[in-house]
């Protein structure tokens, strides 16, 4: 029994980054699940420890959770928005850009948190019962669904959780917003395909508020073409559309879609009755599967494929350092003997005449150099070969850090113990 716990303990965490509209019910979803947890730790058998919390909206007064990490506490939104002049949208994204910077010492915090420490040298008698590491790591975002569409800041930190954790996306809709119309409805999951193939990640669509609206509805639209088309026709003459265009478009691009729907998840919750978290857990749990499965060996695919790129730019400009290095070396000259500079070409005819009046020995030769001249420049020479060599090995151990997923974000992490 001890075996398979301790083999338990030894999976990284799942992280859930929830992402969704403005009102879509983030925040509320987020308090949910976090509560849900909670409660799973406190009862008997412990399975689970708390979550981790993140919260990245810079611009919220107050949540209704604790987060183990803040952006709030390292960004100022107003002093943001008040130095680069700009709007509450700018100001959001200009504070997540700003905390992207640093995300190498978040991951540090994070890895030291939340992964498996090593088993203890004490035998089975010896080792008192652990505290078992945390399976959840929740990320709560906000409503401009740009930061990870168009930002560079989404990219940073989703590519940053996913090289170290399963990270799944989870996509919340407003259920009874969503239902109204057909146009509104593809407009979410037009929302929603971009997100997935920008991100690469698997994906959860999430009905929120089911204690309002039931999503059948939505998913019935999701999977049978002919219920939406006949939603679109039925919308059309209700509303006595002339023209037909935006049904023809909303039919078109429900065949286009249709992939897109095969490789989602779907699952109503209520956020405020807790209705459907089971069956959303159970769907990151499948998720996390599917991420180890399909997604984790293309990652590292491209992680392989970036430190190959950045080695062999790392040796090109070692061999164009050498390269300089040598030609100036040989340039300078190190013999008992220096040729002497020729005249310059003359830029008139009366200095044409004179120099070809003087004596040729004038003409650039070979002449003997002094002693000491002859040793200060054997000296240069060999300190040259010197720092030349040094050079070498300096980027040598640069490559082979940078091979071995090293760098500057490693030697923060260092110095921060």
């Amino acid at each position: 029994m001890a075996s398979s716990s301790s083999s338990k303990q030894q999976k990284p965490p799942v992280a859930i980054v929830c992402v969704g509209m403005a009102g879509s019910g983030k925040t509320t979803f987020m308090q949910r699940i976090n509560s849900h947890l909670h409660t799973a730790h406190t009862q008997e058998p412990k399975t689970t420890a708390p979550p981790y919390v993140i919260n990245l909206d810079p611009a919220v007064r107050s949540v209704p959770f604790d987060s183990n990490i803040d952006i709030r506490d390292s960004v100022n939104y107003k002093e943001v928005m008040k130095q680069y002049n700009l709007g509450p949208n700018g100001g959001i994204l200009t504070s997540l850009n700003l905390f992207s910077t640093k995300i190498d010492q978040v991951m540090s915090i994070l890895e030291k948190r939340c992964m498996p420490q090593p088993s203890s040298e004490k035998t089975e008698e010896e080792v008192e019962p652990a505290v078992p590491t945390t399976e959840h790591i929740i990320v709560d975002t906000p409503g401009q669904i740009e930061v990870f569409v168009w930002s560079a800041s989404g990219s940073i930190l989703l590519s940053s959780l996913a090289s170290s954790f399963p990270t799944v996306i989870a996509y919340v809709i407003d259920t009874p917003r969503t239902t109204e119309n057909t146009s509104t409805f593809m407009s979410n999951m037009l929302y929603a395909i971009s997100i997935l193939y920008k991100t690469k990640l698997p994906m959860i669509l999430v009905f929120n508020k089911t204690d309002v609206k039931q999503p059948t509805e939505a998913i019935d639209w999701m999977r049978d073409f002919e219920t939406f088309q006949a939603a679109v026709r039925q919308e059309e003459e209700e509303e006595r559309e002339g023209s037909g265009y935006m049904g023809s478009l909303l039919n078109s691009m429900s065949l286009v879609l249709e992939e897109f729907y095969n490789q989602l998840s779907v699952v109503g919750v209520s956020s405020m009755t807790g209705d459907g978290v089971d069956d959303f857990f159970d769907a990151v749990q499948d998720k996390r599967e599917e991420f180890e499965r399909e997604y984790k060996p293309e990652l590292e695919a491209r992680k392989t494929e970036m430190e190959a790129v950045k080695a062999g730019s790392t040796e090109k400009e070692m061999n164009r350092l050498m390269q300089d290095m040598e030609v100036s070396s040989k340039a300078k000259g190190t013999g008992k003997y220096r040729r002497t500079a020729p005249k310059e070409e003359p830029e008139t005819v009366s200095e044409a005449e004179e120099m070809d009046g003087e004596s040729s020995e004038d003409e650039a030769k070979w002449v003997e150099r002094d002693e000491d001249e002859v040793e200060e420049e054997q000296v240069s020479a060999r300190e040259e070969g010197s720092l030349q060599a040094r050079y070498a090995q300096a980027l040598k151990d640069e490559s082979s850090g940078a091979a071995l997923g090293g760098g500057a974000g490693d030697y923060i992490r260092r110095t921060q113990g």
